[in-house]
């Protein structure tokens, strides 16, 4: 893992300012290599703001309850006293950078660049711009040479005014990722329809809540991983009952189930009949 971090005169500490209207307080990046996963979790947050950029890889977030996967070019920011909780997972190659800021007008500042109280995440861009910035306020915080506060205010400016050129795209990239991410999904299952699988382990297996996969699931293919295997198995089932002579124990266990008479109530529920009734249906 690669860290490069800085701090206001040198302060870990959680800082509270508002004599000016924006105040760089900490900036720093992350870049996971071998390290398994890190993981922050704040149950009360911190006192000031937080910015974080992903600038490659994912990076997993709890936002209101609910797990979010974030692509490269995302933002997600958290205001002082909400709850944080992210991690990052090294064979996702995830490289991350954040800011802690605080200020007499930091609400002001984020809506003037089209960050309302509600937002905490956006897509502010996949650009090499932000990789500069947020390494000129690392160093500047690193080397405090004059006016260095001023500065750091001046460069977070401009990285705002970058992300709110974005915001005409604002949530495309991270609809694209998840979309691309319930498309594998879907294609593996079509694949290994016929094996044991259980859905709580692919999500496990991809770093998905089983909760936030199903949802996103359904909203893309329209309907649930379960019910998705299943429709496979049963047209599967289908085919092999209209074009082949092999017997309801052997279909079972082609398309999946273990237990035909289990395979039989699933078919029947399905398609109104057992499958015995449906191949005779079609030999009438």
């Amino acid at each position: 893992m690669y860290t490069n971090s800085a701090y206001l005169h040198n302060s870990l500490l959680d800082i509270v300012d508002k004599s000016r209207p924006l105040i760089v307080t900490s900036c720093g990046t992350y870049k996971l290599y071998t390290q398994k996963e890190f993981t922050t979790y704040r149950p009360k947050g911190r006192k000031d703001y937080q910015l974080i950029y992903v600038a490659a890889g994912k990076a997993h977030f709890e936002i209101d309850g609910q797990d979010v996967i974030a692509c490269p070019g995302s933002m997600v920011i958290y205001r002082p006293r909400q709850m944080q909780r992210y991690v990052y997972y090294g064979d996702e190659h995830t490289e991350v950078f954040w800011v802690h800021f605080t200020g007499g007008e930091v609400k002001q500042t984020l809506r003037r660049y089209g960050i309302n109280d509600d937002v905490n995440m956006f897509y502010g861009g996949d650009h090499a711009e932000y990789r500069i910035l947020f390494r000129q306020m690392i160093q500047e915080l690193q080397l405090c040479r004059d006016d260095y506060e001023e500065m750091l205010e001046y460069i977070f400016r401009q990285m705002l005014i970058l992300a709110h050129r974005q915001q005409g795209q604002d949530d495309s990239k991270t609809v694209s990722a998840m979309a691309e991410e319930m498309d594998r999904a879907a294609a593996y299952f079509s694949e290994h329809y016929n094996e044991g699988i259980l859905v709580e382990d692919y999500a496990s297996m991809h770093n998905m809540s089983v909760s936030w996969f199903i949802r996103n699931f359904r909203q893309r293919i329209g309907t649930t991983p379960t019910q998705y295997i299943m429709s496979k198995r049963i047209a599967n089932a289908q085919m092999l009952l209209e074009s082949s002579d092999y017997n309801m124990t052997e279909i079972a266990k082609i398309v999946g189930y273990d237990n035909p008479l289990y395979f039989s109530r699933v078919f029947k529920k399905e398609k109104g009949m057992s499958p015995m009734e449906y191949r005779k249906s079609l030999r009438h």
